[in-house]
């Protein structure tokens, strides 16, 4: 589908628009509760402990730290230091500025499996409405535009880093406890799909030894505490393109005289809506969504061209193929209609493979998650079109992965939303009101990603 690569841009890649299809999880199931930390009945077995209240509350500082202090895509480099630091201060192998801004701890502790731990670190180009008292209020060059933008961290990805900072430091002061090697990833540039490709092609592989699993989750607005997952595909396929029509500009006083792109574009945006709902079948899944429409400056002035910024999400590739093929039979359609002097130019902004989660080890992790949490906390999550490049690690030395979702949502306020029918009012992802509560999700979360790990790293004493 490349037909020339360009600057990349945030495909939302996280934006969840059919959200709560993940999984609508009611609260009439126990919680864990805010402030308090309940265990599963089979709780006793993890061999890894979780983080002491101590190490919660300085985490919660840093987490707030890295709120107030959002970097965009491949630019993640203060947050990357602290990654940096901290490892190194738990006695990791650290190697910086892989694939541009990512960070990669490694800690070996005898014969065993390899353990890679995934985080992300970047934040996107939009204003935060929260209203905390450490929300964002910085500023910076949108790398998609060049524009100077507001910066938030609206995804959660400030939490994952903090997770697996939490993990790391557990894991190297409990060596006893577990034998193996734990690779931890601090991955740039997930929003704009560039940041898991950029690290593998700057010689990942090559760096670290090869993972027998590869682990990744991701806070959402399901209730605070709750763990969604499922085996097979779980985040769809993201293509994101840039389309430019062409037209003939001059004097909004005498459009015959031109061939106006700003109609084209329109037109455009509006037959493109039929590609869903008259040519895709109503049992297979898929959307297509224009995010952005750009033409003229000014009021009286017809301008030569139109930019449009569009995004579709598919679970099959011939979907997939049939969505395409009919966005630019119509796009080009609606060109040769209105008498564009060229044909459009069609560029590839980014693109996310398909989030399939391996069932062997989706299984694996379930049960442990369950284990830890007791089954009540761990629920199915169903499809849903978000999309993430988690799984380039793992394809890229064809290995299993696994990747899970943490509630971030207050108790209260989800169980409100649920009792009036108002769950799809809650701040989502990609929301500028998107802020996850820290307690308890910093703890569930840190507890969740050892768990998974758990099997994979042998007890001391044991046979790997």
């Amino acid at each position: 589908m490349t037909i020339r690569k360009c600057r990349s841009t945030p495909a939302l890649s996280l934006s969840f628009a059919a959200l709560m299809a993940l999984s609508v999880i009611p609260l009439s199931q126990p919680a864990l509760g805010q402030g308090t930390r309940q265990q599963g009945p089979m709780s006793s077995q993890a061999v890894l402990p979780g983080p002491s209240n101590d190490l919660v509350a300085k985490l919660e500082g840093i987490y707030k730290d890295i709120h107030a202090n959002p970097e965009l895509s491949m630019q993640e480099r203060r947050t990357a230091g602290i990654a940096a630091n901290w490892l190194r201060e738990q006695g990791y192998e650290v190697t910086e500025g892989v694939g541009g801004t990512g960070v990669v701890g490694l800690l070996r502790n005898g014969e065993g499996a390899t353990v890679l731990l995934r985080a992300d670190m970047d934040a996107l180009p939009m204003k935060e409405n929260t209203g905390l008292p450490y929300a964002s209020t910085r500023t910076g060059a949108d790398p998609s535009s060049g524009r100077e933008t507001a910066i938030a961290h609206s995804c959660g990805h400030d939490v994952h880093v903090t997770w697996l900072m939490g993990v790391t430091q557990i894991l190297a002061g409990n060596r006893d406890k577990w034998r193996g090697t734990v690779v931890a990833v601090f991955q740039p540039g997930e929003e704009t799909g560039q940041g898991a490709s950029a690290m593998v092609n700057d010689g990942l592989m090559k760096r670290v030894p090869k993972p027998d699993v590869v682990l990744g989750q991701h806070v959402m607005p399901l209730p605070a505490g709750r763990i969604a997952i499922r085996s097979g595909p779980l985040l769809s396929r993201s293509d994101s393109l840039e389309v430019t029509m062409f037209g003939r500009g001059g004097h909004g006083s005498a459009p015959e005289t031109t061939v106006d792109p700003v109609v084209m574009a329109a037109t455009t945006v509006m037959r493109l809506q039929t590609v869903v709902s008259r040519e895709i079948a109503m049992t297979d899944d898929a959307v297509v969504t224009v995010g952005s429409l750009q033409a003229g400056s000014s009021a009286n002035i017809i301008p030569d061209q139109a930019l449009l910024r569009l995004n579709i999400r598919t679970f099959d590739d011939q979907v997939r193929d049939r969505v395409l093929a009919a966005v630019k039979r119509i796009v080009t359609g609606e060109a040769t209609t209105s008498g564009a002097p060229k044909p459009p130019v069609f560029t590839t902004l980014n693109e996310f493979p398909l989030t399939i989660n391996d069932e062997g080890a989706t299984q694996t992790v379930t049960e442990a998650l369950r284990g830890r949490f007791g089954a009540d906390q761990v629920q199915p999550a169903g499809l849903a079109s978000a999309s993430e490049d988690f799984t380039v690690l793992a394809r890229a030395w064809n290995v299993p992965s696994v990747y899970w979702l943490v509630g971030g949502t207050d108790l209260k306020t989800y169980a409100d939303a649920e009792r009036t029918g108002r769950l799809n009012e809650i701040p989502s992802n990609h929301s500028p009101e998107f802020a996850p509560v820290t307690d308890p999700t910093l703890r569930v979360g840190i507890e969740a990603m050892l768990a998974a790990a758990d099997p994979w790293l042998t007890p001391a004493g044991a046979k790997p």
